[in-house]
């Protein structure tokens, strides 16, 4: 797992990577970033899902992470997905800085979309600050907010993702691993993004900036 260990380092650990991922760290910074003024349709979003040991961002750790692309279209394509696990406690630094960059070449730097963001972004800015010295804050969205938001009539308030399975009638095993969660949530979000761009949200910046909206009214209540 991504231990504290392998996770506290120095401020210099950045020039101590070797060269591929230095190289690979530099290659993603200089890429442009999305054009989130695109309609939905001409947008690539990477839907994420993480594994971890608990629910503390601070003291918990990032065990795995799973993704999966909505290509332009908003399609599922099955080879454009990632699954990155570190849960093994004997994993070198060096593959986990590998993954973590592997997983950066695949976002693209895409929105990312997850059920509850601030959860999910807290744990992934974690893992790339301390392993890479990177302070990685992609644009979010977060469904958890969104879906109540953009369907009242299923739901008045942040809901389990077990309810929105059942409101829109799609099968459940009950326990989920975070792949299968990723594949959920990437079903759940090509709704959302019909629902979305009926109401004039036609835009991932004007989706980002709903999610945004939704969960600062729903805190202030």
């Amino acid at each position: 797992m991504l231990g504290l260990k392998k996770l506290f380092r120095s401020k210099s650990a950045a020039s101590n990577l070797p060269a591929d991922i230095q190289q690979a760290l530099t290659d993603w910074r200089a890429a442009p970033a999305a054009k989130l003024a695109e309609p939905h349709y001409h947008t690539r979003y990477v839907v994420v899902d993480v594994k971890t040991s608990g629910f503390n961002p601070d003291q918990d750790q990032l065990l795995g992470i799973s993704a999966i692309a909505l290509t332009q279209g908003g399609c599922i394509l099955p080879d454009d997905v990632i699954s990155l696990d570190f849960s093994d406690q004997e994993t070198e630094s060096v593959a986990v800085n590998r993954q973590l960059v592997a997983f950066l070449q695949f976002t693209a730097k895409a929105p990312l979309v997850c059920y509850h963001s601030p959860f999910v972004s807290a744990f992934l800015h974690r893992a790339y600050k301390e392993n890479l010295s990177l302070d990685f804050q992609p644009e979010a969205i977060d469904l958890a907010w969104l879906l109540p938001s953009l369907f009242e009539d299923k739901a008045q308030s942040v809901q389990p993702l077990d309810h929105w399975l059942e409101a829109f009638n799609m099968e459940s095993d009950g326990r989920r691993d975070s792949m299968a969660n990723a594949l959920t949530l990437a079903r759940l979000m090509q709704r959302l993004l019909v629902r979305a761009t009926d109401k004039g949200i036609d835009t991932a910046s004007k989706l980002v900036d709903e999610s945004i909206a939704a969960l600062a009214l729903r805190r202030a209540f």
